[in-house]
């Protein structure tokens, strides 16, 4: 990279970050490459400061996501066991989908956990809004803990049976170290369960 095009970081503290800070402006955005799946978008962008630069995103379809942390008991959490094509391998995590058109996020959530768990939820508390990759991926996940189960089984598209797995929660630093728990969303998600729960007076015995 050349000199010119070097920039020295900002140093700034914590009580003057900006949240109405200019967007980069965009020129220009045209579709690269698309698969059944994934669109890759160009973007052609012009910064404050006048420096332009192409970004490469894969572009969502703005549905978003919906990840859940299901509550057996006050003690106990439920995971499931899928198939993950980008690893080849199986992986513990929680429920999760896309939202479907027409539904919110506790809709999809609860629907989900009823597809790939076998349980609805009387209780839906939401933990936070995620992204993946924000440089890259346009897409957030909302992270859901659900609470007062009851069973309740739909046929969702998973092309075979789930496992579905309970796990104490004092049992936490143990599933964390687990080479088949490794989805960035699934940690942030328990750890996040962990941190509400703690909150409530809830801590792990």
């Amino acid at each position: 990279m050349s000199e010119h095009h070097k920039s020295k970081p900002e140093h700034i503290r914590v009580d003057m970050i900006a949240h109405d800070k200019s967007k980069p402006e965009i020129l220009r955005a045209e579709i690269v490459a698309e698969s059944r799946l994934f669109k890759v978008e160009s973007l052609h962008l012009k910064f404050s400061n006048g420096e332009e630069r192409v970004y490469e995103r894969m572009r969502g379809g703005n549905r978003g996501a919906v990840m859940v942390v299901p509550m057996l008991d006050a003690h106990t959490l439920l995971l499931v066991r899928e198939y993950a094509a980008g690893t080849h391998s199986y992986e513990l995590g929680f429920p999760k989908g896309l939202i479907d058109p027409g539904e919110n996020a506790f809709e999809a959530g609860n629907r989900e956990l009823m597809e790939e768990a076998g349980f609805g939820a009387n209780s839906l508390v939401p933990l936070k809004q995620v992204s993946l990759a924000p440089g890259y991926f346009s897409s957030r996940m909302d992270i859901l803990l659900a609470r007062d189960l009851y069973p309740e089984q739909r046929i969702g598209d998973e092309p075979e049976p789930l496992e579905v797995i309970p796990w104490p929660l004092n049992r936490i630093d143990e599933l964390l170290a687990r080479p088949d728990f490794t989805e960035s969303r699934s940690i942030s998600a328990l750890l996040l369960a962990q941190k509400w729960l703690a909150e409530q007076g809830n801590e792990r015995p």
